[in-house]
């Protein structure tokens, strides 16, 4: 009854827009992403055609510097990617995390899902794998990226990811131990930073051809002087994104180290499948994490299977409005598209 009551009110509050098959939606102002995208259903190709080239082009642009090669060094000066893709109609989903030497991050995650009876790929073994099916494997650095890291090094490596140990992360660079001494009551969690809109995003793409097949991906170089090794939200199914015929698709952007920890790609989804239009079950997914971490960066796009589609983001300090691309059968372009965040 409660659940009814809820789904009611959303809709109520966000009264569904005019909704329109084939459509392409993809977070941040990634125009050739979607441009690709649409082109690729346009041509008669699959939705995963269409995401996967979708998300390639913006890994071959390094979109914002947040996807593909040459950005986001981890603490060792180390580009590693992370990509996610899920057919909606059998639930299939193909991810990697922490690739390395490989530039076509979302191609390795759809072999993974074509070539093996696995969901998640991580690590070398990863690497090795995408080689074995033919990737090509080049360095992922690039000038750009040895400068990022260089003057990491030289500011003590600020900011970090690193808390409870020694030396003190918020003045010095590693190696880092564990404190020997517990700190004090109150200060033992995350040190506290103002969002940062450039050290971690993602594209993420929700594909709806004329016929109500789905499917969505994401691709992303993860966060900037990460901890090695460290896999945010994007290639994680439910959090990162996630798609199901039966009711819609959903993409998630930001700070993927909290976000993933509600699965909001998958609320939002679930949401949808009980009635609510894209834009209430978006801004219900953020609402989920903003009541822990009320500061967090983040924003989230929704489709449903008839193609209304919303998003949402949360206020904070630098981010106040969150642009996004769409292209359907009404404007046969990719158009920006933007939402107040709350």
């Amino acid at each position: 009854m409660l659940t009814s009551l809820l789904i009611y009110t959303l809709v109520s509050l966000f009264p569904p827009g005019h909704a329109s098959l084939p459509i392409v939606i993809n977070t941040w102002p990634f125009k050739n992403a979607t441009f690709t995208a649409w082109s690729v259903l346009q041509a008669g190709g699959s939705v995963l055609d269409a995401v996967e080239q979708g998300c390639a082009r913006c890994e071959v642009e390094q979109c914002d510097g947040s996807v593909g090669y040459g950005g986001s060094p981890d603490e060792s000066g180390e580009t590693t990617l992370d990509a996610m893709i899920m057919n909606g109609d059998t639930m299939e989903v193909g991810a990697v995390a922490d690739l390395r030497r490989i530039k076509n991050a979302i191609g390795v995650a759809r072999a993974v899902m074509e070539l093996t009876d696995h969901t998640l790929l991580a690590g070398e073994s990863a690497s090795v794998f995408a080689e074995n099916m033919g990737f090509i494997a080049e360095d992922l650095t690039t000038n750009k990226s040895v400068n990022i890291f260089s003057q990491w090094l030289k500011g003590n490596c600020q900011p970090n990811y690193r808390k409870n140990v020694s030396p003190d992360p918020s003045r010095s660079c590693g190696p880092y131990r564990p404190r020997t001494t517990a700190p004090p009551r109150g200060q033992q969690g995350r040190r506290t930073r103002p969002a940062n809109t450039c050290s971690h995003d993602t594209i993420g793409m929700i594909v709806l051809d004329e016929n109500g097949h789905i499917a969505a991906g994401t691709s992303t170089n993860g966060l900037t002087h990460k901890v090695p090794g460290r896999v945010g939200d994007s290639p994680i199914m439910g959090a990162g994104a996630y798609a199901d015929g039966s009711a819609g698709g959903a993409a998630a952007t930001g700070d993927g180290d909290l976000m993933m920890r509600f699965l909001p790609s998958y609320l939002a989804v679930e949401l949808m499948r009980a009635g609510a239009d894209p834009s209430a079950a978006c801004e219900a997914a953020i609402s989920r994490i903003k009541r822990h971490y009320s500061e967090f960066f983040g924003a989230i796009i929704c489709a449903n299977t008839t193609g209304h589609y919303g998003a949402a983001c949360n206020k904070v300090s630098g981010f106040t409005q969150f642009h996004f691309m769409v292209s359907n059968s009404e404007t046969d372009a990719p158009v920006l598209k933007s939402v107040d965040c709350f």
